[in-house]
């Protein structure tokens, strides 16, 4: 559907060259150059330059100044034509190109009248000098006219962005009895910034609406006993193309919104900026990412129209081009998994994230984070994984061929490096185990002691085999994970169990896992038939793959992750991560694991909880997930 043409405000300016001047020495010479310099200081804002060249420099004025208001911020460039020279009398034929501000270009033909004044020629003051249809007690009329937005789509191609109803709190500058309680109020109510609210308030002029925050009508409803009835506040209503939920995959998707000064600016190509105020951009994710894509090519409409305000005129269409629709973007979101993800997140208290992954594609299925969190730590947060990281480093042991899931490896509560000492979890001591069972119960020590026997380059490419340490070149930024590759002593055994200077994002742990279930490691794809990230990763051999995925079975069937034996043929590593500085330590909560068939098909998933203190905390939002995939 074609959006109602909406005028937009722009101002002339310079040309970006100088006409060419022509030869003196015979009228038509002359007629050229008085045309040329007329246009040229036209072209320049220099009003009262170009208005003193021509027959009636005061109508000549209102004319130019009226065009400038009429085509706000726009550009023009003329070129000259045929000069025709009769006794004192003489016309110019000249080319108007008017770049206009966020609309396509807008050219026509017109024609310059002189008359041989005492001096020099003169241009004839008159409408049609502006345009060849232009009469008196008329002027122009530009109106923009917006494509819808092309649509975002899931996999299905059902589009996840739909018009919906907003409340746009805020205030109305002027209205309010008491700034800093009003502030207060509406900050405590909305979890905005109260002293933004008032320096905002502050900067604006008498009678302007400041925004606050842009609410669905179904969170306003939920605060609005708290505002509604503040001295001061008001609660306009628009529309705004929104995705099914607040969080639904916020940090892949982005939002949509009005076009900010700083999106404006950077549209600008030559000068001339590809949005204006008020127009709804992509302002995150890849609503903004794919902007030009998604949002088309304005058109516009110019009219002449009454210069008396007190007349009915519709204006009579002079120039008219249709605004080109944008194309559609497909993603490889799966509506009902990145449903089950929400809904999963949602149930922890802490900041969480859920990314999904199908394995063998590298398509990213679900990218969840609840309210709390920022959303954008799903995809380009850089945290220790902890003892998720074990998943990369038996890949290690198990391609140095020094280990076999049977081989019988300590277990001691502690180990000391370096003067260092290095602990399991309470200090636990199984003796000695298979290494499948020290996978399984999640062993520092066995992985610390094993690890600083291999090359120290030996963890950094084993991780590589599933694409970490890439730099993935993708609409919306994926931190491909840091594994150091010259690390030695303390650091070396600490990065062997996820710690040290070993930093992953959600996703990128979800691609390992989805590598390690298909065998075909893949890079990240967030728009379906899009550039390829990067290239698809080596992957470890089959050989070591076939060894690793039981003992990724074990830690769900008798291992640290227990509660998810009866969740289908589920696979994974726990991960208890220390961060900061505190006695004890905080620790980020990690499960990474895939499931073989059930709801959804394959499905390979990465959950953190931030500061979730265990892993058991990331195993029940993967426990929740799983129970919800439809």
């Amino acid at each position: 559907m074609r959006r109602r043409p909406a005028p937009i405000l722009l101002t002339s300016l310079l040309l970006s060259a100088p006409l060419l001047a022509g030869c003196s020495g015979s009228s038509e010479d002359d007629v050229r150059s008085a045309a040329e310099a007329f246009l040229e200081d036209w072209a320049a804002g220099e009003t009262e330059a170009a208005a003193g060249a021509t027959t009636d420099p005061g109508t000549a004025t209102a004319l130019l100044e009226q065009t400038a208001a009429d085509l706000p911020g726009a550009t023009l460039s003329p070129e000259l034509g045929e000069v025709t020279v009769e006794d004192e009398t003489a016309t110019v034929g000249w080319t108007a190109s008017w770049a206009l501000a966020a609309a396509p270009e807008w050219t026509y033909e017109g024609t310059l009248r002189l008359r041989e004044g005492d001096e020099a020629w003169e241009v004839v003051a008159e409408p049609a000098m502006v345009h060849p249809e232009l009469g008196e007690g008329q002027h122009l009329e530009l109106a923009r006219s917006l494509p819808e937005r092309a649509p975002i789509t899931d996999a299905a191609g059902a589009p996840l962005f739909t018009e919906t109803e907003v409340v746009n709190v805020g205030v109305a500058k002027g209205q309010e009895t008491d700034l800093p309680a009003l502030a207060q109020a509406l900050a405590a109510a909305t979890g905005t910034d109260a002293a933004k609210i008032v320096a905002d308030v502050q900067a604006a002029p008498e009678g302007q609406f400041v925004p606050v925050i842009s609410l669905r009508r179904p969170q306003f409803e939920a605060i609005r006993a708290q505002v509604f009835d503040l001295p001061g506040a008001v609660f306009p209503t628009d529309t705004r193309p929104l995705a099914p939920s607040p969080r639904f995959a916020e940090a892949l998707l982005g939002r949509v919104g009005a076009a900010t000064a700083e999106i404006i600016e950077e549209s600008a190509d030559d000068g001339v900026a590809r949005y204006a105020a008020g127009d709804q951009v992509g302002l995150s994710g890849l609503q903004r990412a794919l902007q030009e894509q998604l949002t088309g090519t304005a058109g516009f409409t110019v009219s002449v129209v009454s210069t008396d305000e007190g007349t009915a005129d519709a204006g009579r269409e002079i120039a008219a081009v249709e605004p080109v629709p944008g194309e559609p973007v497909r993603t490889p979101l799966v509506r009902s998994i990145q449903e089950a993800a929400d809904a999963a997140v949602a149930g922890e208290s802490r900041p969480t994230h859920l990314v999904v992954v199908r394995p063998g594609t590298g398509e990213i299925l679900a990218v969840s984070s609840n309210e709390i969190a920022d959303a954008g730590n799903a995809l380009t947060g850089q945290f220790p994984p902890g003892s998720s990281m074990k998943a990369i480093t038996a890949t290690a042991l198990l391609s140095s061929g020094a280990l076999t899931p049977s081989t019988a490896v300590p277990c001691p509560g502690t180990t000391v490096v370096d003067g260092r000492e290095f602990e399991n979890q309470d200090q636990f001591d199984l003796g000695t185990v298979p290494f499948t069972e020290a996978f399984a119960q999640s062993c520092n020590t066995t992985f610390i002691q094993q690890g600083l026997e291999l090359p120290d380059a030996a963890l950094a490419e084993a991780a590589a085999a599933y694409g970490v340490g890439t730099d993935w070149q993708l609409p919306v930024d994926v931190f491909g994970g840091k594994v150091p590759s010259d690390s030695t002593g303390t650091t070396k055994a600490a990065n062997a169990i996820g710690q040290g200077q070993v930093l992953m994002s959600p996703a990128q742990m979800a691609l390992v896992a989805a590598g390690i279930a298909s065998g075909t490691p893949a890079a990240p794809v967030e728009v379906v038939g899009g550039e390829p990230a990067g290239a698809a990763p080596a992957g470890p051999s089959a050989e070591v793959l076939e060894a690793l995925r039981p003992m990724m079975r074990q830690v769900v069937l008798s291992g640290t992750a227990t509660a998810l034996a009866d969740r289908g043929e589920v696979f994974g590593k726990t991960g208890t991560a220390e961060y900061g500085s505190n006695t004890p330590p905080d620790s980020h909560g990690w499960f990474v694991g895939y499931r073989l068939g059930g709801a959804g098909g394959d499905l390979a998933f990465a959950v953190l909880v931030e500061g979730g203190q265990s892993s058991s905390a990331a195993v029940a939002v993967t426990d929740a997930f799983l129970g919800a995939v439809r």
